[in-house]
């Protein structure tokens, strides 16, 4: 379906005064196929793709995508994008702007996202840490806890006062997970080890996530790590009062030059290449797609260890990331108790799928209130 120009601007003008920010972004166009016209790809984004975390590695993946596929692919990118019906909303344009594959890139986007899919059965959709899929919608989880838990080591032994702060998003299954495996990466080299948690109950806001910063420091946490969408008011919250600081979902070290340990980072091009390709050739199927440090998917990576970090603890670390990678290290394994002192793990057991998909409780040593 074609649109004027006119209605086109429009359009943009409306979901402008929303405060939604729409960009488009092609390919340089190859012409080596001419009869054949480019798969259209668009990104959902709940906050700026400059905040140099969550939403700045989606862009990154988004960029990659493009490179890898010249030519062949045009993207298109929304960001600020509540997680409401106004995502709703911005899906149908997109899909007016005739994309056939998108990632709806933020926890709150599935239901949206499911009404929109059933809708346009036409269209393939891919969402994020969800796991409910359709016939024409997949999910991709990204299993950060892992590189948290090799943090955890790196906090557990840089730490003097034995508390550790960690600042959170939401109390949601896939940042629980986060929590709990730093957690047990820090106590299992400094069993003295205690991690305070704070939920912001936002995704991104500065102000709170730079007062939190401040309020672990008074409490004495000298290694602060988080699970926010923006790394740009922590880190160099972090940096100015002293403190060791480890990033999540993007190697920040340039933010916090003196302080920065390590963290999780993601790398989504070479995935975005694969649903692509996937959709062009029409291979693609609605899985529950699991990216971990020991699969073959490739989006989790540890971030780089900071020049604070004794060689001895890189070492440390490394190892522990390559039992990881072969599958031989676990971190939720039993026994393994929460902090009420109840067994959640038995001996010799794994945390199997259902717990984990629904993890609504911290490990032994983790202070912090969850909803009950």
């Amino acid at each position: 379906m074609s649109m004027s120009r006119k209605a086109q601007r429009c359009l943009n003008l409306f979901f402008a005064l929303l405060g939604f920010s729409i960009c488009v972004a092609s390919t340089s166009t190859a012409k080596a196929d001419e009869n054949k016209a480019p798969l259209k790809v668009g990104f959902l984004n709940v906050g700026p793709v400059s905040d140099f975390g969550w939403n700045y590695s989606v862009n990154q993946g988004r960029l990659y995508l493009e490179s890898h596929l010249k030519g062949q692919v045009q993207t298109t990118f929304a960001e600020k994008v509540p997680e409401s019906a106004e995502a709703e909303r911005v899906l149908e344009k997109m899909i007016v702007q005739g994309n056939k594959l998108i990632f709806t890139a933020s926890y709150g986007y599935l239901e949206p996202a499911m009404r929109v899919a059933a809708r346009h059965p036409d269209v393939i959709f891919m969402q994020v840490n969800r796991f409910k899929t359709a016939k024409n919608l997949g999910t991709v989880s990204t299993d950060q806890y892992q590189a948290m838990y090799l943090s955890g080591i790196v906090a557990g032994r840089m730490t003097k006062t034995n508390k550790l702060g960690f600042i959170a998003a939401h109390p949601i299954p896939h940042i629980i997970h986060s929590i709990d495996a730093f957690m047990l990466g820090a106590k299992s080299v400094n069993p003295k080890a205690e991690t305070q948690v704070m939920f912001i109950n936002s995704w991104s806001d500065p102000p709170l996530e730079a007062e939190a910063v401040k309020s672990l420091a008074e409490a004495h946490c000298d290694v602060i790590a988080h699970a926010q969408d923006n790394q740009n008011s922590i880190l160099p919250a972090c940096e100015s009062l002293g403190l060791y600081s480890l990033g999540f979902y993007t190697d920040g070290h340039q933010l916090a030059p003196k302080g920065w340990l390590t963290g999780a980072c993601l790398d989504w091009g070479p995935f975005y290449v694969r649903m692509a390709k996937s959709v062009m050739d029409h291979s693609w199927k609605p899985c529950a797609y699991t990216g971990g440090m020991e699969g073959d998917l490739g989006i989790i990576r540890l971030s780089s260890l900071g020049k604070v970090v004794p060689a001895s603890v890189q070492k440390e670390v490394l190892t522990k990331q390559k039992l990881i990678e072969s599958g031989k290290l676990a971190v939720f394994k039993g026994p393994l108790k929460d902090n009420k002192g109840k067994e959640r793990i038995a001996a010799g057991k794994q945390l199997d799928e259902k717990d984990f998909l629904d993890m609504s409780w911290f490990v032994d040593g983790v202070h912090g209130t969850l909803a009950q």
